[in-house]
């Protein structure tokens, strides 16, 4: 749960009321019992606020929010107001600001602006951490701490380059084997001091963001960022638990959000939480693939949903309203793959700045009278209602999928094969199939513990970390099912190719290996011949391929598939190899949704997988367990009515009270959350 003062799911967001005079606040209150609004997350960017200069701190106009807010009921998720720093500190000490990768040192202006490793910005945020901490202790407002907002960025700066050397130092231990992991002698890098390494950026390594000359020193600054932001995070997070241990601390993450090691980060958060912000045309899978991700963060702990908009967001390049009946759906989609939260950006609509015209529940107009205020205040009763039913339940999986950003950054910075290639693409086909058929999958980092799943999927599993492949291959020798696919088992940690073969590590289990890759242009595809007899495990004849092509040849490897086009048609290019009591596959190509969705019908009936719920496309289902007791969640996302069938035994939905059962309708747009009667 998000607090220990929170008997139901926290409703809520973000909100400025330093932004407004006091009268307004005063109405706000009377608005957000109307709309059941009990969170606020506040001070988010007011820095400046609360110190106008290097000594002077005031905390007054904080303290009445505080109070305000605890008077009308209402829990604060009180922020450290570190996201973005004072224009004196800019002015005073410049080293705070930071260098692009064009290597364009910044003037002050918008937000996550500061060098992570600026010791200015570092001491002055421990600092105010430091200060919050201690006037707001003993607060009964105080529900939890946000630290920071969302975190991203990479500077190049001389204090980032001194210290990525510090940091390098500590990974290797001396410059023979960073010279060796870097490969350095390939174009004459090979480096006698550390002082003659450089930040990777324009100027140096990279002809692109993505394209650099050193993959492995690219690789390294992505982790070395990673970990200097995740330092300033811990500077207030240590400064928050010495002042209040009880108080649990955040910060929010976000969509796809590349940069930082979101697994690594999820071990010093007390709860995950993230920014939720799909566009209207966002396919669902991909939405409910990245709730799965935060709640696999933290071993199938309930996140926040820290951000959501209620309608219109203002940064895309279309800005859609959301249609009647989505807020409330996409809500309860963030439910039902494990949020223990429902919260917005923003309650009150800003007047100025960029983020004016994005959506609020209370709207420039300033009353409750709009469809907007009206759908949020339903939805903050139904929650009202729920109270704790599925506060810290947990959603139970027999699929996990590994996601590892260190694989990640490496294949993405890879020069070749192909410049289409997406690691999050790749997982979110294989995702949309098991999404596609209602069956729960965890997506879960290389150190998880596996012993608890059916299945484990890594698409494009590019490099393979010490321990890893042994870890797989103990999975499947217990009865395990392991899938693959082409462009795996290259690389070790370092990004330096695994000889012998590949895919390296692997190859012993898939039983197989692989010469070549052809990269297929855009417009290109193959075809997927299946074996005799396949149609009897539920297949077709042929399907497509498309992207990279693997030429292999197996090495005790079962043939299911072959290419039907090309110099290489007739090779292998789905194989499956009996390994201990269990099997491990290889896709050697990146296939159609079609045969993915009956391949997934092949694992799931091998490995008794079992459907949440049998449902017309459209229709999702989920299953949350608390106490023994399990809460099936059914959403349509359709644009019209869908019938469920929910068999012979008798169900309450929890938001309407009804006992439904059999073959029966669910309304567009509709969720319902069924508890056995």
């Amino acid at each position: 749960m998000v607090s220990p003062k929170l008997n139901k799911m926290a409703y809520g967001g973000d909100y400025s009321p330093e932004q407004w005079p006091e009268e307004i606040m005063t109405e706000d209150m009377r608005m957000f019992k109307l709309a059941g609004i009990d969170i606020a997350t506040v001070a988010v960017f007011s820095w400046s606020l609360m110190q106008p200069d290097e000594e002077t701190y005031q905390f007054e106009w904080l303290d009445e929010i505080m109070d305000k807010l605890h008077e009308n009921g209402v829990y604060a998720c009180l922020a450290t107001s570190t996201g973005a720093h004072p224009a004196w500190m800019a002015t005073r000490y410049p080293d705070v600001l930071r260098v692009d990768f064009e290597g364009r040192k910044h003037t002050f202006g918008q937000r996550h602006n500061s060098c992570p490793n600026s010791p200015t910005y570092r001491l002055h945020a421990a600092r105010l951490a430091r200060k919050l901490a201690e006037r707001y202790k003993d607060h009964p407002a105080l529900a939890i701490w946000h630290v920071n907002n969302e975190y991203g960025g990479i500077c190049y700066c001389d204090n980032c380059a001194k210290a990525f050397r510090v940091w390098l130092q500590e990974r290797y231990g001396t410059l023979d084997k960073l010279n060796k992991a870097w490969n350095t002698r390939f174009w004459g890098h090979t480096f006698y001091d550390w002082d003659e390494i450089v930040p990777p950026n324009i100027l140096s390594e990279h002809s692109a963001e993505t394209r650099t000359s050193f993959q492995g020193i690219s690789l390294d600054y992505q982790r070395f960022n990673s970990d200097g932001l995740l330092d300033c995070y811990l500077l207030e997070y240590n400064e928050l638990k010495a002042a209040t241990p009880d108080i649990p601390v955040t910060t929010n993450m976000m969509f796809m959000f590349k940069q930082l090691d979101y697994a690594k980060w999820a071990q010093y958060v007390d709860v995950v939480s993230w920014d939720s912000y799909p566009s209207n045309e966002t396919p669902l899978s991909h939405v409910a693939m990245w709730h799965d991700v935060m709640r696999g963060l933290k071993d199938g702990q309930p996140f926040m949903l820290m951000e959501q908009t209620p309608s219109q967001q203002n940064w895309q390049p279309y800005n859609g309203l959301k249609r009647p009946g989505v807020m409330r759906l996409w809500s309860y989609q963030a439910v039902a793959h494990g949020a223990d939260t429902v919260m917005f950006f923003q309650l009150r609509r800003s007047i100025g700045a960029c983020e004016k015209y994005h959506g609020a529940v209370i709207e420039h107009v300033g009353h409750e009278h709009t469809r907007v205020f009206r759908e949020c205040a339903a939805l903050g009763s139904e929650l009202q209602e729920l109270g704790d039913k599925l506060l810290g339940s947990r959603i139970h999986a027999k699929v996990a999928m590994i996601i590892d950003w260190d694989n990640w950054w490496a294949m993405e910075f890879s020069s070749g094969p192909t410049i289409d290639l997406s690691y999050m693409n790749e997982l979110a086909k294989f995702y949309d199939a098991f999404y596609g058929q209602n069956i729960a999958v965890d997506m879960v980092s290389v150190e998880a513990d596996l012993t608890g799943y059916d299945v484990v999927i890594a698409p494009v599993l590019y490099m393979v970390k010490p321990g890893f492949a042994r870890k797989i291959e103990q999975f499947v020798e217990r009865g395990g099912r392991f899938v693959t696919t082409f462009f795996s088992g290259i690389v070790n940690e370092n990004d330096l190719v695994t000889l012998g073969g590949y895919p390296g590590e692997l190859r012993k289990l898939l039983g197989i290996w692989v010469e070549e890759t052809d990269a297929l242009f855009p417009h290109m595809v193959n075809r997927i011949v299946m074996a005799e007899g396949r149609e009897l495990e539920g297949f077709k004849k042929k399907y497509t391929c498309n992207l990279l092509c693997d030429l292999l040849h197996v090495e005790g490897a079962e043939v299911w598939a072959e290419y039907g086009d090309e110099f290489y048609r007739g090779m292998p290019v789905v194989t499956c190899n009996a390994y201990g009591q269990g099997e491990a596959w290889y896709l050697a190509s990146s296939p159609d949704g079609e045969f993915l969705a009956d391949f997934v019908k092949l694992l799931a009936k091998q490995a008794g997988l079992e459907s949440v719920l049998s449902a017309p496309p459209g229709v999702e289902a989920t299953k949350r367990v608390k106490d023994g007791k399990s809460y099936t969640m059914v959403l349509n996302h359709n644009d019209m009515e869908a019938y469920v069938e929910l068999g012979s035994s008798t169900h309450k939905d929890l938001l309407s009270g009804q006992l439904i059962s059999g073959n029966i309708q669910i309304a567009a747009k509709g969720v319902w959350i069924l508890e056995e009667a």
